[in-house]
């Protein structure tokens, strides 16, 4: 499944979403969970990440990275297999923003790793 999208505003002063930007100023970027798109291109988004998440091979968790280029089409920048899961990460605000508190994601979690042992 994936999460509604999130999107990294970056701040003034900042050309890149950079180290400074993400953990040191203090108004080095900005979250918007959702993001700020139309529908049809979050949806589009969310479909091609499970879609490249289940290429991929991967299991449990990922977040996955999206540019969009001039024309507004999203493409895959990266995908990050052990995402951050702090009170400022993207992966738990997006998941809780989707319906599914942060509780139950690591209940999950454990439940996935569980079935696997």
């Amino acid at each position: 499944m994936a999460s509604v999208v999130g999107e990294v505003i970056v701040g003034a002063g900042h050309a890149f979403y950079d180290y400074d930007a993400k953990y040191q100023a203090e108004e080095g970027a900005r979250l918007d969970v959702p993001a700020r798109l139309d529908a049809d291109t979050a949806k589009r988004i969310r479909s091609m990440a499970v879609e490249a998440f289940m290429l991929l091979g991967c299991r449990d968790l990922a977040r996955i990275d999206f540019f969009l280029d001039e024309r507004g089409q999203p493409f895959v920048n990266e995908i990050n297999t052990l995402p951050g899961f702090t009170s400022v990460s993207l992966f738990p605000r997006m998941f809780e923003a989707t319906g599914i508190p942060i509780a139950h994601q690591v209940r999950r979690l454990v439940e996935l790793a569980l079935a696997r042992a």
